[in-house]
């Protein structure tokens, strides 16, 4: 299960929202061996895409320094759909396969299909997605 605030669940939809007409991405962190975000990192999506995202690699290295001297480790990616569902597409599970081949990082996908976004969350490895639940601080 990923754990997040209520203020991690609103930069991340925000963020996905301010990135319209492209998808937005972003990296998050937490302790080491922790389940739970504690910050939020918004990156632009180098592609200008609305089909996909692209994370640049010199802001991806500033964001794991950032990370590692507050003590924290990267734990996944946000990004967002903006016309379909929080699902992984092909090039999505095709990415992770790139970015995270161990399985260990969370994929966090935003939906702006609907006036309400969603967000959700999976583990990819070798192909195979599995959702897991997101437990927001003072969510029903």
């Amino acid at each position: 299960m990923l754990e997040m605030s209520a203020e991690m669940h609103t930069a991340m939809v925000d963020h996905a929202v301010a990135g319209l007409p492209h998808e937005a991405c972003g990296l998050f962190a937490g302790l080491p061996g922790s389940n739970r975000v504690e910050r939020f990192f918004p990156m632009r999506n180098a592609a200008e895409s609305r089909e996909i995202y692209v994370l640049d690699g010199l802001e991806m290295m500033d964001v794991e320094r950032t990370a590692d001297d507050a003590g924290l480790a990267v734990m996944g990616v946000m990004h967002s759909h903006t016309h379909t569902t929080n699902y992984p597409s092909p090039t999505d599970i095709a990415d992770a396969a790139c970015f995270d081949p161990f399985g260990a990082w969370r994929f966090v996908i935003v939906s702006l299909r609907h006036a309400e976004p969603s967000l959700r969350s999976f583990r990819i490895l070798d192909g195979e997605v599995t959702e897991e639940p997101v437990a927001i601080d003072g969510a029903g």
